[in-house]
């Protein structure tokens, strides 16, 4: 519960602050955010394990095409705008939009920490020095992908608080992994690297699906260039904090 409220309300500074005056520019950083943490840490984490490759992959396409028949789903539909857009809505237009629309990386997120607070415990189990410190560096990576969940559900239509509350209820998952965990860690642990590559599979289909054709709609080459640029950030955010925690 610890390591999940420091890196949500962590983000939350981040977002509330000057990342919220730049939320449409944002979109890339997010969709960057995303891709590097499925493709740099989730996917390599799973493909490590003594899992079989095959059926990791299996796995990873089930979750494309199942994150997919979600979205298709009349629960899932997608509304790109957010309050006070200028667009002219009628009142309640936003809130009545807005959940729906931040689902699918809310049921990613969860999905993902769900995956960490089996790490947590299984860290702890081996050593309480160890698993603090296994905490601590969660909570640390935990950063930049909040942001970018942050900056997806603000995109969706979700107000502040919204955010920030669906945001934690999703990071609670880490919790009823965690106890999983420590209850029955020698059968949890063989469905760990199915978990990072499903997590894995929803950001990477968020970022392709969702995020970057929401991108394409500016053409012009200095915004082009700016979405670019903000991508790199993204995922070297994400190449960054992956390579403090390997290192240690």
């Amino acid at each position: 519960m610890l390591s999940g409220l420091v890196s949500v309300l962590a983000a939350a500074w981040l977002s509330y602050g000057a990342l919220s005056r730049w939320l449409p520019r944002m979109v890339s950083l997010s969709a960057g955010i995303l891709l590097g943490a499925a493709v740099l840490h989730l996917i390599p984490e799973a493909f490590e394990s003594s899992a079989g490759i095959t059926q990791l992959s299996w796995t990873l396409l089930a979750g494309f095409v199942g994150f997919f028949l979600l979205e298709k789903s009349t629960l899932l539909r997608h509304s790109h705008h957010h309050e006070d857009d200028g667009h002219g809505h009628h009142h309640g237009h936003d809130r009545s939009e807005a959940g729906p629309g931040g689902v699918l990386i809310l049921v990613g997120d969860s999905i993902h920490n769900f995956g960490d607070g089996i790490l947590i415990a299984a860290a702890f189990l081996t050593d309480p020095d160890l698993g603090w410190m296994t905490a601590a560096a969660i909570a640390a990576h935990e950063i930049p992908q909040e942001i970018g969940d942050f900056i997806v559900l603000r995109n969706a239509g979700y107000s502040r608080a919204r955010a920030l509350t669906f945001n934690a209820l999703a990071g609670g998952s880490a919790v009823v992994g965690g106890l999983l965990g420590y209850w029955w860690m020698a059968s949890v642990q063989g469905l760990m690297p199915y978990v990072l590559v499903l997590a894995a599979s929803s950001f990477i289909y968020i970022a392709l699906a969702d995020l970057v054709p929401d991108m394409q709609r500016r053409r012009h080459f200095s915004d082009s260039a700016q979405q670019v640029i903000l991508m790199l950030v993204g995922i070297a955010m994400i190449a960054g904090v992956t390579s403090a925690l390997h290192a240690h």
